[in-house]
């Protein structure tokens, strides 16, 4: 699950001109070694809800063969590759993020296994030997659980969320899925009142 943060100031980002975005991780979706493969009923809730987001979005799903049996659903390992993309390669985070979203989503791919990651990193422009070298290291597994302390603590549990930085102040531009049409006026109000100040 990711988070997006979008600071004022300069530069440009995929927040918008003047503005540098930042990608988050959080939302963990397994407990560390648990190796819990998903119960039936869960498998069916997110279906569900994979559904539901595909008839408000339009997001493609890829529903025949998804979370199979025995499938443990653990989001670190591509959480872990954002953060590890980030540190490399900041410009490309954004990239990997929607390129792990259309690999699981969309394909059906395993995200969970490095081998994947490493390639949907060198897609999206990150190195290839310097992030497979990276992604195992305890630096990044530190880091990627820094990611998730700090979106707990802030309280956030629905994804996707926008918040917007100004002077270390965070504000919260949504909570979930907004249109763009929704969420754009948002975002250029917010960028307004940071050019003025």
């Amino acid at each position: 699950m990711v988070l997006g943060v979008c600071s004022g100031g300069q530069g440009t980002g995929r927040a918008g001109a003047g503005s540098r975005g930042r990608a988050a991780s959080g939302g963990r979706r397994s407990a560390p070694g648990s190796g819990s493969a998903l119960e039936p009923t869960t498998r069916r809730y997110i279906l569900e809800h994979w559904q539901a987001v595909t008839e408000a979005t339009g997001q493609p799903f890829k529903f025949d063969g998804a979370l199979p049996d025995g499938f443990v659903y653990d989001t670190e390992p591509a959480c872990r590759a954002i953060v590890t993309a980030r540190s490399l390669a900041p410009d490309c985070a954004w990239t990997l993020v929607g390129l792990i979203q259309q690999a699981f989503y969309a394909e059906g791919r395993d995200v969970t296994q490095a081998s994947v990651l490493v390639e949907l990193a060198e897609q999206a422009g990150v190195p290839r030997i310097e992030f497979a070298a990276l992604f195992d290291h305890a630096d990044q597994h530190r880091a990627t659980q820094a990611d998730f302390t700090w979106v707990q603590d802030l309280g956030i549990a629905g994804f996707p969320t926008l918040l917007a930085e100004r002077n270390g102040q965070l504000a919260l531009l949504t909570n979930g899925y907004q249109p763009l049409s929704e969420l754009s006026p948002l975002l250029g109000r917010w960028l307004e009142r940071a050019a003025c100040v």
